[in-house]
């Protein structure tokens, strides 16, 4: 990726009904589309003569698409009402990406319904977590793809490498709150801001701190078939390091709960790693 002319080369380009005049972008806005999951929904409508005057730069999709619709240096309308470190009004020095996801959802962990009325459950392979946090509120919340995440921290790579104006990466309910909840509380920020921003990870102190000793404890993964995905952290951030095959046991090291949902730190093929602790069941070896 790179930006020429205040454009993303290679992308498709949709130009917003609604970009406002040149800008000096200092900050990325992060958000979630907070809509439907149908390719191209979103984009067409921050690009069309909607009636909310909405606008945005890019748009990322779940299969990691990304579409720009307002070059880089011109003002789009994604921040509203916003404060940034005292500053007022943060579409007038920033670049808004909105990120595809329904938002904040009602229901639990299993099968929650989006605000328009679509359910999405755990048996269509959609990734739910009941979460509550002070920024958002209570919720249930959909996880972003790993395609998505990857796209996303490109896309800032690119943004920070070729707009060199560009300090800091926050979110909507950051520069919104208690108005705004995206991106949620699934969204690992501060990796991404650690990966782009060139900072110290703090994933792995908060993986040591979050969770305690298993103590002698064994499972056995179960996916049906499929490979259990290890991480090198308790999040969907693209962190993989290993792929475990339905049936293997493997002992527990650590576990605890991050994000609402229960992760079980495990060894495998010589190397440490997390996994979602619904993959895995227990075994109780009993004295014969």
């Amino acid at each position: 990726m790179r930006i020429i002319n205040h454009r993303l080369k290679g992308v498709d380009f949709w130009p917003a009904h609604f970009t406002g005049g040149e800008i000096v972008p200092e900050i990325v806005v992060l958000h979630d589309t907070a809509g439907r999951l149908e390719n191209g929904n979103s984009a067409r409508y921050l690009a069309s003569e909607n009636t909310g005057k909405a606008s945005v730069h890019f748009v990322v999709e779940r299969d990691a698409t990304v579409r720009q619709l307002v070059p880089t240096n011109c003002r789009a309308n994604h921040a509203g009402r916003s404060n940034y470190h005292g500053r007022e009004w943060c579409n007038g020095f920033s670049i808004g990406i909105e990120i595809v996801n329904p938002g904040r959802m009602t229901g639990d962990a299993s099968e929650a319904r989006a605000w328009w009325g679509e359910t999405f459950s755990m048996r269509d392979e959609y990734d739910l977590a009941k979460v509550a946090t002070p920024e958002h509120g209570d919720g249930v919340w959909m996880a972003y793809t790993e395609a998505q995440i990857t796209a996303v921290i490109s896309l800032l790579e690119c943004l920070f490498r070729d707009v060199p104006t560009l300090t800091d990466i926050t979110t909507h309910w950051y520069v919104s709150p208690g108005r705004k909840v995206d991106t949620n509380p699934l969204f690992p920020l501060e990796h991404i801001r650690a990966r782009v921003l060139g900072r110290n990870d703090p994933a792995d102190l908060e993986a040591e701190k979050g969770s305690d000793p298993s103590g002698d404890e064994t499972v056995e993964i179960e996916t049906h078939g499929d490979t259990l995905n290890m991480r090198r952290w308790p999040s969907f951030n693209p962190n993989v390091i290993a792929a475990i095959p339905d049936g293997t046991v493997v002992p527990v090291i650590r576990k605890g709960t991050f994000a609402g949902r229960k992760w079980l730190r495990v060894l495998y093929g010589g190397q440490e790693g997390w996994i979602v602790a619904r993959y895995a069941a227990p075994i109780t070896y009993h004295n014969t």
